[in-house]
């Protein structure tokens, strides 16, 4: 029996508690974090609920006074014409930037030179795809206006 038999036991049953006691470290803290956000997310959704009987009202209230001066159906088709207005600006700014609008519109994929002027301009959020595939063991060079590219200073 070698003399250093009887610590491996030792070890094992310490690196068993050191892992039992970060698990429970961690898991209180994820409980913590959790509740924060759980408090967060309810305060949320009623401000939301809240926000919907406003919006509610304010339709109300715009039909209302349309009415004054309009005949009813007239009213309540206005007010859905505004709301309808209101909700689809709100969607057109939730939305992101298509790909194919703006600046990098008319590029070809799958042309170098175009994906490579739109990636400059700022059009792809990828680099473009090469034409073929590299020669196999060979590396492709790194782009010179890479960051973690070292350039020589002047």
């Amino acid at each position: 029996m070698k003399p250093m038999d009887h610590l491996e036991h030792l070890d094992k049953h310490l690196v068993d508690e050191l892992a039992q006691v970060a698990r429970e470290t961690v898991r209180d803290e994820l409980r913590e974090q959790t509740r924060k956000q759980r408090r967060r997310a309810t305060l949320y959704a009623a401000s939301g609920a809240l926000a919907l009987y406003a919006g509610a009202a304010l339709a109300l209230a715009v039909g209302l006074a349309l009415a004054l001066g309009l005949p009813d159906w007239a009213a309540a088709l206005i007010t859905a014409a505004i709301l309808g207005a209101a909700a689809y600006v709100l969607r057109g700014m939730a939305r992101p930037a298509r790909p194919g609008s703006g600046h990098g519109a008319g590029v070809v994929p799958g042309h170098e030179s175009a994906g490579q002027a739109a990636a400059a301009a700022g059009g792809l959020p990828y680099p473009p795809v090469p034409p073929a595939p590299p020669a196999p063991g060979t590396v492709p060079p790194r782009p010179t206006d890479d960051p973690d590219v070292p350039r020589p200073r002047a």
